[in-house]
């Protein structure tokens, strides 16, 4: 059965829910990789972004907030919709929310290389070959000096330290990752080599649920 993935946020509502500590923790990296980002107009873009509750929100009160390009891919219309919204609200003239797979390379084309790439709330809904595949794409989404802000359960088998293997394998440093004693795992990566180019007309992973 395929996951409701507008009732899934509902967990973010709960201040004490695992999701929202990991929420949490994503908005402090974002901040972060602004906080340390060259002058200058800055791009982000996140994949299956959902209501862009980790984002927004930052964007929205952070000081850099105004210099980022940014875009939101999201495949469900109810999230999408209050992630537009959302965009709206906070005045982000430069923030926008598509609808559309994310998966298709062809979504990033014009935006990427990307200074801030998130690709929070996937890991865990594919196979570890996709996972795989997703981090070598991200050596073509995340522009030299950039920040890739990831997530993936620590349930066995915990695939968390082969993560970081493969991101290290694409010439990222890692910046920081929460413990094992989050159920989440949160990393951040930079990237220290050169973006490889982005191929056209690719599918870069696929759900398993």
């Amino acid at each position: 059965m395929d996951s409701d993935w507008y009732a899934w946020h509902a967990d973010y509502d709960d201040p004490d829910s695992p999701l929202s500590h990991r929420l949490a923790e994503v908005r402090r990296l974002i901040g972060a990789a602004l906080d340390q980002a060259p002058t200058g107009p800055l791009r982000a873009v996140s994949l299956c972004a959902g209501q862009g509750r980790d984002l927004i929100p930052v964007l929205a009160e952070h000081p850099r907030g105004v210099d980022v390009t940014a875009r939101l891919v999201e495949l469900d219309p109810r999230n999408a919709d209050l992630a537009a919204e959302a965009v709206r609200a906070a005045g982000l003239t430069r923030v926008e929310v598509v609808r559309d797979d994310a998966a298709r390379t062809d979504v990033w084309a014009d935006l990427v290389p990307a200074d801030i790439v998130l690709v929070c709330g996937l890991f865990g809904n594919m196979t570890d070959a996709d996972v795989r595949a997703v981090v070598r794409h991200c050596r073509q989404l995340c522009a030299t000096g950039g920040t890739v802000v990831w997530t993936r359960h620590r349930g066995a088998p915990d695939l968390v330290p082969t993560i970081c293997d493969w991101f290290a394998e694409e010439d990222f440093t890692l910046l920081s990752l929460t413990g094992p004693a989050m159920s989440s795992a949160v990393g951040a990566h930079r990237l220290t080599g050169r973006p490889h180019p982005l191929p056209s007309g690719v599918t870069m992973f696929e759900f398993v649920r």
